[in-house]
């Protein structure tokens, strides 16, 4: 049996052992709480009210503009507290005080994309004083993970009664159903496809060899030539006229036509005046209703005169209706005619003086 000093002894080793231990325990804890300024370090109180937790939990970290200050210290919630019923209790490092402004807005965020829930304080707006203790902080809520995916439930829904439609499209192609199934499937269009492309080629190397009026017009020189020259006197006219040659240059530069022009413009335009003023027989005309009376008057006149013609009364009426009026001027002038060539020849017989003296 061991001695009673064995025993001792080994007790000693025992509590040694407990007492390194605990040491160690709570070196491990201060070095955990040093990230919050220390286990012993004074705290700072402050408060945020939230619509839901989105799964915080009490001891869960507490940042400010990412750098960790404190810590979630308390959850509850308080029914008559609404929209925002979830209390969150934060205790924060003292020395981080005058860095949190009281006007700063908290939010709910997670460590990536599926950690855990921490709360983030931000102050990139805030303006105002430095935050007191068991002061409210006002919060930004920010969707969660399961709000995005009950937001996106409608989208995924869409997008596979899409994809549905899209299937059936794209069996219907396969298949051959429809215009485009059919341009897809069926081998005569590739076969008039691939004869037009032919056809085109050999238009091509036509025109390419200068066949046909399209591939004389690339190739053939005498258009081109014909061309040049049609510019060469477009540019010798353009530079007469410029220089004022020819009647259309003339038109152009000499001032004596546009003076001239410009002056029978004026005469016209008096003209105008004049008439429209009544002046002269054309104003007259134009404005006195006598004038015009005695004018229709006239006309009247004359249509009688040679509707009477036309009807064969009076002499012009009977030299342009009568026949005989017409044969018995004709044979007097015939015989005058012929009267004067007998006087040509035998003047003597015809034409006697006779000379007598008193």
């Amino acid at each position: 049996m061991p001695g009673q000093q064995e025993v001792r002894w080994s007790q000693l080793k025992v509590g040694v052992l407990v007492i390194v231990a605990l040491c160690a325990l709570i070196a491990l804890i201060f070095l955990m709480s040093n990230s919050t300024g220390g286990f012993w370090t004074t705290r700072l109180t402050l408060r945020s009210y939230f619509e839901n937790s989105a799964g915080l939990k009490e001891g869960a970290p507490v940042t400010l503009e990412g750098v960790t200050v404190g810590n979630v210290s308390g959850i509850r919630i308080i029914p008559s507290r609404k929209p925002t019923p979830v209390e969150v209790t934060m205790r924060i490092n003292k020395k981080y005080e005058a860095g949190i402004r009281e006007d700063s807005k908290t939010s709910l965020t997670t460590q990536g994309v599926l950690g855990d829930t921490l709360v983030d304080i931000d102050m990139k707006f805030a303006k105002g004083g430095p935050v007191q203790n068991g002061a409210e902080l006002a919060t930004t809520e920010t969707p969660n993970f399961e709000d995005v995916i009950q937001a996106s439930q409608g989208t995924i829904q869409q997008l596979d009664t899409i994809l549905t439609k899209v299937n059936a499209l794209a069996d219907d192609l396969t298949s051959g159903k429809g215009s485009i199934g059919l341009l897809i499937n069926d081998p005569t269009l590739y076969n008039k496809a691939v004869l037009t492309v032919n056809q085109l080629q050999s238009l091509i190397d036509g025109i390419t060899n200068g066949k046909g009026s399209v591939g004389k017009l690339l190739n053939d020189d005498t258009m081109y030539n014909r061309l040049n020259d049609m510019l060469a006197k477009a540019d010798h006219i353009t530079t007469e006229l410029d220089e004022g040659k020819g009647s259309a240059g003339k038109l152009l530069k000499d001032d004596t036509l546009y003076n001239e022009l410009k002056d029978t413009t004026h005469n016209l335009n008096q003209i105008t005046a004049a008439i429209n003023s009544g002046q002269g027989s054309l104003g007259m005309l134009t404005k006195d209703p006598k004038m015009a009376a005695k004018i229709s008057d006239t006309i009247g006149k004359l249509d009688d005169m040679l509707t009477q013609i036309d009807s064969g009364q009076g002499s012009l009426g009977a030299l342009l209706k009568d026949r005989q009026l017409y044969d018995h001027a004709d044979k007097v002038m015939t015989d005058t005619s012929d009267l004067i060539v007998a006087i040509r020849k035998d003047p003597k017989k015809y034409l006697t003086f006779h000379v007598k003296s008193f």
